[in-house]
């Protein structure tokens, strides 16, 4: 990922893909103290907000150091945030790494769908990437629909991938690569 000094503000109809930072603090508690949440994530629920302002720094962080990049998702024109996503790990030319996470009570809206359309767009054409993969945690059936939904191709399961609160975990890796995309839009014109 190549240096920005300004942080990639994206847009979508309905979404403000925006920089997390400290005034998103009750957003980022309430979003990361959930079980429902982090069921599937490597992250056990937050406790205080001191946890939560650690996270926003690990945000701001890896932006800075380019080596990731996190967006927080608002409702258009909005400064609250209902969740996040973006490029967990950026392997310079080549590859990305996804993550993403939304409110419970906005589960099953479509959000998802149309946030990551963008940035997966913004991944390819912005961040030159060629490949971007997402790592899926057995038993997570939502965020398979959801991957399967954008063209992401179920790749395999990776044993004990992830070391995570002194727990070996399977994943499922999935990915979309640069000329998949181009694929289904030569589809569509023809």
């Amino acid at each position: 990922m190549k240096h920005m000094k300004n942080f990639p503000i994206l847009k979508t109809n309905r979404f403000d893909l925006v920089e997390i930072n400290e005034s998103h603090l009750e957003n980022i508690f309430e979003l990361y103290s959930d079980p429902k949440v982090t069921k599937y994530f490597d992250i056990i629920p937050l406790k205080d907000k001191t946890e939560a302002k650690r996270e926003i720094k690990f945000y701001q962080k890896r932006f800075l150091d380019t080596i990731g990049i996190r967006w927080g998702i608002a409702f258009k024109n909005q400064t609250e945030i209902i969740g996040t996503l973006g490029y967990n790990k950026i392997i310079k030319g080549n590859k990305g790494r996804i993550g993403y996470d939304l409110q419970y009570r906005h589960w099953g809206k479509g959000i998802m769908t149309e946030v990551l359309k963008e940035i997966c767009h913004y991944g390819f054409e912005e961040l030159c990437l060629n490949r971007i993969e997402a790592e899926v945690m057995q038993g997570n059936k939502g965020s398979e629909k959801l991957l399967e939904k954008l063209q992401f191709k179920k790749e395999g399961i990776l044993r004990q991938w992830m070391h995570w609160n002194d727990k070996f975990y399977d994943i499922t890796m999935y990915s979309l690569l640069k000329s998949d995309c181009q694929k289904l839009k030569h589809k569509k014109t023809t």
